[in-house]
């Protein structure tokens, strides 16, 4: 039993409490669960990509007797993208936990053994850090785009040698007044299908879909359209549309609408307001996370994990205890051109 003294001592030593509050961050996992990228553990540094062109020519009438026209083979590219490193760590020291009582209990001492597992796998601890960098990545993904906090590791449009289309004037604002335009939004929904499919060179199969993450100046504007307002009406759905549908989800127009969710500063990880993200799922091969493995003789030349979690011991003075995380996540598009974009 700790001994208390709640005039001399500090107030995050053990003191009486009344009530405790631990305020966590939001963690986005919304790209996370839609499983859109194909898990490819790979046994070197970096991933290796091939493309090879085709397209169908229509074939001329020639005289008979007349040598018939030659096919021409593609050519094929490879290039090699490095995977990145993310690597964060943490120091415990002896000193920082003698004396200092559990966080919201009264009398109970801290513990090593749980500062760890929180510092580890707690809502703001290192593995949680990891995975935050993840869902970073992906949202730069389906923009084509690898994204660090320093700046644009990779520009796939670029690297693939590819021109970014302009963003889709959707006008929702215009259809909000008064006087709202109806029947414009499903045209608008057909043409980011068509081109979306056409551009896939095969990628799109029976079981693709496209799906939107909207910033929420477009969410609200699309939700407040007359041509959605109108398709729910007479459903059951349209309970949902009178109450308010923040952060939530519809079908309209044969594509999957996401008011996205990222950081609680709405600006780290976030879908720009009145911006929205056209992008497939199921389409084999478009998007891909390559694992590259850790930088240690235990796993030289083994197959990439997601995560690798390294504990260090000061073995001698044990006055220390120490944790690095590390990952080689390569988030790609590798067929940028079905990207697409619109403007709200």
């Amino acid at each position: 039993m700790a001994s208390l003294d709640v005039f001399h001592q500090d107030p995050f030593t053990a003191i009486q409490l009344t009530a405790a509050v631990e305020r966590n961050p939001f963690i986005p996992t919304g790209l996370g669960e839609l499983d859109l990228f194909e898990p490819e553990p790979i046994y070197t540094t970096a991933l290796m990509v091939e493309q090879r062109a085709g397209t169908l020519a229509l074939v001329p009438a020639t005289p008979r007797g007349a040598p018939p026209s030659e096919r021409t083979t593609e050519l094929r590219q490879a290039r090699y993208f490095e995977a990145p490193r993310l690597a964060i760590g943490d120091t415990i020291k002896a000193s920082e936990i003698q004396n200092i009582r559990a966080f919201g209990q009264e009398t109970e001492m801290m513990q090593v053994e749980a500062e760890v597992a929180r510092r580890l796998s707690g809502p703001t601890g290192l593995q949680r850090r990891i995975e935050y960098t993840w869902e970073y990545h992906r949202l730069a993904a389906v923009q084509g785009k690898l994204l660090d906090a320093s700046g644009v590791l990779f520009n796939w449009f670029s690297e693939f040698g590819i021109t970014p289309p302009s963003a889709i004037a959707f006008n929702l604002a215009a259809g909000a007044g008064a006087n709202p335009t109806a029947g414009v939004l499903r045209p608008l929904c057909n043409q980011v299908v068509r081109t979306m499919a056409r551009a896939s060179q095969g990628a799109f199969t029976s079981l693709t879909e496209v799906y939107a993450l909207c910033g929420d100046t477009f969410w609200d504007e699309l939700t407040n359209h007359i041509d959605v307002r109108q398709t729910f009406f007479n459903w059951a759905a349209a309970a949902e549309l009178r109450k308010g549908n923040a952060f939530e989800a519809m079908k309209f127009g044969g594509i999957n609408w996401f008011n996205y969710r990222g950081s609680d500063d709405a600006t780290t990880i976030a879908v720009p307001s009145n911006t929205c993200i056209f992008f497939p799922r199921n389409a084999p091969g478009v998007f891909r996370v390559a694992w590259a493995p850790y930088e240690s003789f235990d796993f030289v030349n083994t197959r990439g994990k997601p995560l690798y979690i390294q504990p260090i011991m000061d073995r001698d003075r044990k006055m220390w205890w120490r944790m690095e995380c590390y990952s080689y996540p390569l988030h790609i598009c590798t067929r940028p051109e079905v990207l697409l974009s619109g403007a709200a």
